[in-house]
Order: C-alpha cells, then sequence, then structure tokens
C-alpha cells in the first residue's frame, strides 16, 4: 500500500484536518492515510496547551471513526523523544516493509524544511506531497523531483480557534466532528 503521512499536534482534529486527508488521498492517489498524533514538535517547545497524547489520539480516533482510508495513528507516540520525521519514516520503513510512504506537509512547513531534522535525507529516501497553507508561496520551479504540490482547498478553521471559542463559552459544532464535540468541549474546558 501506499500511505501519505500527515502529522501534527491535532489538539484538536477539526474539519479542517479530515477534510484535507480526504482530498490528498484522492489527489496523489494514495491507498491511506495515516493521521499522525505528534508529541511535542521539536521546533514549537513551549506550547503550554497542549493536551495529553492519549487524549489527542483519542480524540482523533472517534473523528474518524467510519472514514474510508483515513486513520488516526499512535505509531510516533511510542518512539523515543523528541520526535523527528527521519527517524519515524525510517522505523515506519523497518518496521512496514511491504508499505510505501509518503509525506504530507503544508506549504508553511515547506519554507521551514530545511531546518528538520535530516532534510536533505528525507528529500533524497521520500517522496513528499505539499499542500497549500494562506500565506506560504512556493516556487514550484525550486521544488526537487521527489516533492509535488496539489492544490486543495484551504478550510479556514484552526485547533487555536478551537481552543479559544471552548474557553470563551462559544459554540464549536461547525468546526469539529459532531462525534467529538462534547468530549472536545469538556477536555479543553477543563484543560484552560
Amino acid at each position: 500500500m501506499t500511505i501519505g503521512l500527515f502529522g501534527g499536534s491535532f489538539n484538536p482534529i477539526h474539519i479542517g484536518h479530515i477534510a484535507l486527508a480526504r482530498q490528498l488521498k484522492e489527489l496523489a492517489g494514495l491507498d491511506e492515510v495515516w493521521l499522525m498524533v505528534s508529541p511535542q514538535n521539536p521546533l514549537k517547545q513551549g506550547s503550554s496547551d497542549l493536551l495529553d497524547d492519549q487524549l489527542r489520539y483519542q480524540l482523533a480516533r472517534l473523528a474518524l471513526h467510519g472514514e474510508e482510508g483515513i486513520v488516526a495513528s499512535n505509531y510516533e507516540l511510542h518512539l523515543p523523544k523528541p520526535s523527528y520525521t527521519w527517524n519515524t519514516l525510517e522505523r515506519l520503513r523497518q518496521d512496514f516493509p511491504q508499505h510505501t510512504f509518503l509525506l504530507l506537509i503544508g506549504g508553511d512547513n515547506w519554507q521551514h524544511f530545511h531546518r528538520w531534522y535530516r532534510a536533505d535525507d528525507i528529500v533524497r529516501e521520500y517522496q513528499i506531497v505539499v499542500y497549500p497553507r494562506r500565506g506560504s508561496d512556493i516556487d514550484r520551479t525550486t521544488l526537487p523531483s521527489s516533492v509535488r504540490i496539489f492544490d486543495t482547498e484551504l478550510i479556514d478553521v484552526s485547533s487555536t480557534e478551537i481552543r479559544d471559542c471552548v474557553r470563551r463559552g462559544e459554540p464549536v459544532g461547525t468546526m469539529v466532528p459532531k462525534a467529538i464535540e462534547p468530549l472536545a468541549r469538556k477536555l479543553y474546558l477543563n484543560f484552560s
């Protein structure tokens, strides 16, 4: 199988994540997309409102229940910290040699990709699919041959916005899947 790895904190998962995973699965011709729930991003240290790893994973599992070919994964949560994409990709290749893994990242991450641990090795060894993010312009003529851009729909919702709405007592039903709305509200209200 060809599997796209869509990593993130998913703090919490929202409708934009799921819509994007669906689009990338189709556009890139993937068999599955694994939403890889990640521990603290090494480039974003100090986030004080990051819900527990296992709770974020459980929310993602509930949100993706019944989604065809889109799976919540806690694989990275069991790897040594800090969590580096290169290490995750290499371990996946070792543990699942029958699969081909592609990295799915936003344009904002591609702009800072040179700062990632072993970025050159990732570009050389793996295919990367980049999707647009607001404010991230990428010169397509400078991309390595292993990097492709797919123009996906921009969905204007963020996990930060959801957490802020919960703290203010505002509805979040249009931003998160209905299956997780009550639990997300409770978890983030109690966490703040």
